[in-house]
């Protein structure tokens, strides 16, 4: 991803992320989590680490959610002598692209977080790809920390597709966290601070306007 292109590269680009951008739309509404996590007595900040594709785009759609405290652009899945960017971009690692959220569970809660994720972030009915994006290092996941995010993630998992929110099948993978490996400083905030870049002008904004909507829509 964000390389230097060609200019058949351009049109392929440019056309992967028009059919990208209609992919995502659901075929019906967004519901509440109808399980969800409670925070427990006192509980103040709460982390999720969760994978679609391009760490870019995923940040800043999680940045600009209320309750929302932290997000680092990272990898998880693989080793942390593979946790680079050189190597992971190049497909030459189990790692996948992902962002670190921490939250106050007070304000917004696990299955909060997924709804956003599901309906705004990114595209979970495309197997190891976003977009332009290709590759396993691009697919949609989510690394659960405990049994508990596990359980809530399967439910609302099961919850979307009973309700048929998407003509295609979800693909995200529900895998164990491990570890997770924050990106190089360069990275992060990086829609923030290069808002002109091709790709993110190409890719954020209508995510960005996306995850509005929804959260108008759910106050």
């Amino acid at each position: 991803m964000r390389s230097t292109f060609g200019q058949i590269g351009v049109v392929a680009l440019v056309l992967s992320s028009v059919h990208c951008v209609r992919a995502e739309e659901a075929v019906k509404p967004f519901p509440d989590p109808a399980t969800d996590l409670k925070p427990a007595d006192g509980q103040t900040s709460a982390e999720a680490v969760l994978a679609g594709g391009c760490f870019w785009c995923t940040e800043a759609v999680f940045e600009g959610v209320p309750g929302v405290t932290d997000v680092v652009s990272g990898y998880a899945g693989g080793s942390k002598e593979d946790a680079t960017y050189q190597k992971v971009s190049a497909g030459e690692t189990g790692h996948a692209e992902a962002i670190r959220v921490r939250y106050d569970p007070a304000k917004v809660s696990f299955g909060q977080l997924l709804k956003v994720f599901f309906a705004t972030a990114h595209n979970p009915t495309q197997l190891n790809r976003q977009g332009p994006d290709v590759g396993r290092q691009y697919r949609s996941a989510i690394f659960f920390a405990d049994d508990e995010q596990k359980r809530i993630a399967e439910a609302y998992i099961k919850q979307l597709t009973d309700a048929k929110v998407f003509q295609q099948p979800i693909v995200t993978t529900l895998e164990k966290l491990d570890a997770f490996y924050p990106a190089e400083d360069y990275h992060q905030d990086y829609a923030q601070q290069n808002p002109d870049n091709s790709y993110v002008r190409q890719n954020v904004p209508q995510k960005v306007k996306k995850r509005d909507k929804l959260l108008e829509k759910d106050k």
